[in-house]
């Protein structure tokens, strides 16, 4: 098991719409991992190995005058995630076809039920943009496809795919802890066919698929935009996703530069999924 620390932050935004989106988009781009949204409160986690206690200096959403923030932080470790996420997390329907739960709530009849027991990871479906990558799959031809997953999370979006008929499915996380979380629901969801590793781009090297899945962040995607496009078969499919809507043009001309036509996106409270072919 991962012997990861996180730091919690807990913060209270007065007024929370829009402020809390705005400041969890600001936080993604500090290298904050994973958030849960509470009634009056946003909860923040970030590995200690990547905090520091100037880490919210920069941040422009606090020095906002429209909004006022209070925050506090603590260590939590590994084990006390569950607890945390048991407490706040609700199932989600994407579509009104795919459902993600936890293992402790009730199935109910839709055509794509997928189980998470995310401890640590990012990827619920709660947050915007993987909320947005759901509807892209579940808009898309799958079948017989070989698809990555990169930067998994908690493997939903690859679990997804693989219920859509992907054949070979690969996901990719370089955090240890979403690595192990990504094959618990891997396997709970009886998709073992689906490979699950540990690391970075530089596993890509030498392959190629026909759709590849990248949620991650604008810097990230921007750096590992020539690698996507290299192991990117004739005619394949690139979805992007992990930035807001300032940050569109930006990425689509760093895909336009690789050959890679944009076609559509999606927008969800300033959030983008993009979707670009060759």
């Amino acid at each position: 098991m991962s012997d990861t620390v996180y730091i919690e932050y807990r913060f209270t935004v007065k007024p929370k719409d829009p402020a809390s989106d705005l400041l969890i988009a600001e936080l993604g781009e500090a290298g904050f991992e994973s958030f849960v949204e509470e009634e009056e409160d946003v909860l923040a986690y970030i590995q200690k190995t990547d905090w520091s206690e100037g880490i919210l200096t920069d941040l422009p959403i606090l020095k906002n005058p429209r909004y006022t923030f209070t925050y506090d932080y603590k260590e939590i470790e590994q084990e006390n995630w569950n607890a945390t996420w048991e407490q706040n997390f609700q199932p989600i329907i994407v579509d009104d076809i795919c459902m993600i739960r936890a293992p402790f709530h009730e199935a109910i009849d839709v055509t794509y039920d997928i189980v998470i027991e995310p401890k640590m990871s990012f990827g619920t479906g709660h947050h915007e943009t993987t909320h947005m990558m759901l509807q892209h799959i579940l808009q898309l031809d799958v079948k017989g496809k070989t698809v990555l997953d990169m930067g998994s999370g908690t493997g939903v979006l690859a679990i997804l795919a693989a219920m859509r008929g992907g054949a070979t499915i690969d996901a990719i996380d370089i955090d240890n802890w979403c690595y192990l979380n990504a094959k618990e629901n891997v396997e709970r969801n009886n998709m073992d066919f689906i490979s699950v590793y540990e690391g970075d781009v530089a596993l890509l090297e030498g392959k190629k698929y026909d759709l590849i899945i990248a949620n991650i962040n604008r810097n990230i995607l921007l750096a590992d935009l020539p690698s996507y496009a290299n192991s990117l078969n004739s005619g394949g499919t690139l979805l992007l996703s992990g930035f807001y809507t300032e940050d569109l043009e930006m990425i689509t001309e760093k895909c336009t530069e690789l050959a890679l036509k944009f076609e559509k996106n999606l927008e969800r409270n300033n959030w983008v999924a993009a979707k670009y072919v060759n």
